[in-house]
């Protein structure tokens, strides 16, 4: 299935194939033309890059989650002490009775 970014050009189109309206629309911004024009032009660079990847022989590197070994990279878990509720509370845009105060999402019945 061609990809509606690329406008069905082959795998990574030029930024002239770009449909920059698309992919702005799914990043829910909207953009002038100047800033279309920039960001064509910089998401086009980004895609040639790609292109010159391609042409790396990666054939005797074995895939990879990290660029070196990982191995215990979390703290431990060790209970400790929370925040004060002053602290906790300190940016709260509305407070009650020592709790944050949202807006209601769920109706009851």
């Amino acid at each position: 299935m061609a990809s509606p970014v690329l406008n069905n050009a082959p795998p990574m189109a030029s930024a002239p194939d770009l449909n920059i309206d698309y992919v702005a629309n799914l990043a829910r911004i909207a953009l002038t033309d100047e800033e279309k024009a920039v960001f064509s032009r910089q998401l086009g660079d980004v895609l040639a890059y790609i292109e010159k990847l391609k042409e790396v022989d990666v054939s005797r590197v074995q895939p990879t989650a990290h660029a070196f070994p990982l191995t215990n990279v979390w703290a431990g878990d060790v209970p400790q002490a929370g925040l004060p509720v002053e602290a906790a509370l300190r940016n709260a845009p509305a407070k009650r009775d020592d709790m944050f105060v949202v807006p209601v999402v769920v109706e009851g019945e």
